[in-house]
């Protein structure tokens, strides 16, 4: 009997390849030979001929040297956690690219010292929100309300509606970050209705801030009240308000979402928000506010722990700058244009002997903002059954499945995308 070992190619000689040779510039070596490493084993197992294990290894090499996969957003959510939140313009994209090397994120260029850094970002955030007497950016909104409340309140109360300690995910809880910081929670009111006869009540020497969460992940209807901003604003101690999902000023389709120019209007001495949600821009955390306050969170040596890198700053000031972003355009997508998409896109996959139609969708928000909000929109049907086909397809294709049907919303799928997606429902078929 033939010992199979002795078949197997070795592994240098399948490495010379010029495919593979090339790849292992682009992947890094380690990759490519793990991939060939891998043929080698299906040649010992008898599942690979040997003479295949170079073709074999090119058609399994990854795609990139990430493990991240891109994927064309069909679900009708505009800011989907699970699939990164905001979308990058090419703008900041293109930012991104340019900070990849050497860049003079702390570095004054004209006298050869140090700066401050990413001032250009700041002088963005300052210039799109005028009402904030200065500015920082954190890594995500949660860290802007941490810094926020080891600054203002460790050792202190923090002073927040029973209705607002909120859940945001995957078991994360607002009150226990802001236990972490060592600060202590006086809850007021209940869990429907709380009023700033409350939060007045319960300010004394003890208290470090009086904290306002907008719930943005789900809503209360009936017997409901809330204090509003205005209410607190003059209570003697820092109101601190967190409105999650980052708009610097009003948005017409989403009036009920506060904003951080209007918050800041209405009194409040320090605004926190993320960067990735409404805003379109990087995962960040933003603070807004006074003066004294934001250079004493800037300060704090918690800061350094929580700043962001030149290459998010690079992001976040060309979204602020730059032209609309994907989530704008999402938001902003026009429902008839996007019926005569879906109509073209079903009338193509039926004449490929699928089973499409061009349905209504209602798309959401999505990321925290704005529950309730339904955005009108159309879909292309097809059967449940494509669903898992087209996630992993390349490009991976992420549609939702309702009552029975796959169906994919083109509201977050910009117009050049739409070939590309035909061919992937195509190949699905096949």
């Amino acid at each position: 009997m033939t010992d199979v070992r002795r078949s197997v190619p070795r592994t240098d000689s399948v490495l010379a390849d010029p495919r593979l040779a090339a790849a292992a510039e682009s992947l890094g070596a380690p990759a490519v030979k793990d991939v060939v490493q891998r043929m080698q084993e299906l040649v010992r197992s008898g599942d690979l001929d040997a003479a295949g294990v170079a073709d074999a290894a090119v058609a399994a090499l990854p795609r990139a040297a990430t493990s991240l996969r891109r994927v064309i957003n069909a679900t009708g959510v505009v800011l989907h956690t699970n699939l990164g939140r905001a979308a990058l313009s090419e703008a900041a994209a293109a930012a991104v690219h340019e900070a990849a090397g050497y860049v003079d994120v702390e570095f004054d260029l004209e006298s050869g010292q140090r700066a401050p850094r990413g001032r250009g970002t700041l002088d963005a955030l300052r210039r799109a929100v005028p009402d904030a007497g200065d500015v920082h950016v954190v890594n995500n909104g949660a860290a802007a309300l941490l810094l926020a409340a080891t600054v203002l309140a460790q050792g202190r109360e923090i002073v927040v509606s029973r209705g607002e300690l909120v859940e945001i995910g995957d078991g994360f809880r607002l009150p226990d970050l802001l236990v972490s910081t060592g600060a202590r929670l006086r809850e007021v009111g209940t869990t429907n209705r709380t009023t700033a006869a409350d939060y007045a009540a319960a300010v004394g020497p003890d208290t470090g801030f009086v904290l306002k969460v907008h719930p943005s992940n789900f809503r209360l209807e009936g017997f409901t009240s809330a204090a509003s901003v205005a209410d607190l604003a003059g209570l003697g101690v820092p109101l601190v308000v967190d409105i999650g999902s980052g708009l610097l000023a009003p948005h017409p389709a989403l009036p009920a979402e506060p904003d951080a120019r209007t918050t800041l209007r209405a009194g409040a001495h320090l605004v926190t928000a993320s960067g990735d949600k409404l805003l379109g821009g990087p995962q960040s955390g933003l603070l807004l506010g006074d003066a004294e306050l934001i250079n004493r969170l800037r300060r704090h040596p918690l800061a350094r722990a929580l700043r962001v890198d030149k290459l998010t700053l690079a992001a976040l000031e060309a979204t602020v700058r730059g032209p609309a972003t994907p989530t704008a355009d999402a938001l902003g997508a026009d429902p008839a244009r996007l019926r005569a998409r879906a109509v073209a896109m079903a009338k193509t996959l039926c004449g490929n002997g699928i089973d499409a139609a061009a349905v209504p969708s209602g798309g959401a928000v999505g990321g925290g903002g704005a529950p309730g909000v339904v955005l009108a929109g159309w879909a292309v049907s097809l059967p449940e059954s494509y669903a898992g086909t087209l996630r992993v397809g390349h490009p991976a294709i992420v549609g939702r499945v309702e009552r029975g049907r796959c169906l994919l919303d083109l509201r977050c799928v910009p117009p050049d995308l739409d070939a590309e997606l035909i061919a992937g429902v195509t190949a699905a078929e096949r």
